[in-house]
């Protein structure tokens, strides 16, 4: 009898062990479950982000492109604004000097 009751014990405890362990495992499974959905539409929404950065950086690496072009083409017109300054500043220089000579003939007159 106390064989039979320590087997039906043991038989009992290892039913127990068994169906707390199958909901210990279940539980983890729906917590790993859930983990990977989150992680699932996390990376969903990031492929989502990183697409809409992408075509931004596009605009913007265009944007810089014709900002590129116009810089140069201001470039290009400061450099002939600088030759004609340079140019008016020799003419004007040359017309300073006829002045003083004009105005020196003019006092030698008096």
């Amino acid at each position: 009898m106390l064989f039979i009751w320590m087997v039906i014990t043991a038989l009992v405890c290892i039913c127990i062990y068994f169906i707390v362990m199958t909901y210990y495992y279940r539980s983890l499974l729906n917590k790993e479950r859930a983990s990977k959905e989150f992680l699932k539409t996390n990376f969903d929404d990031t492929e989502v982000v990183m697409r809409k950065l992408q075509t931004q950086l596009q605009r913007s690496l265009g944007n810089i492109d014709v900002l590129n072009e116009e810089l140069d083409k201001v470039k290009g017109e400061l450099t002939s604004l600088r030759t004609r300054n340079s140019q008016y500043r020799l003419e004007n220089n040359k017309l300073n000097a006829k002045i003083k000579e004009l105005e020196a003939k003019i006092e030698s007159l008096l």
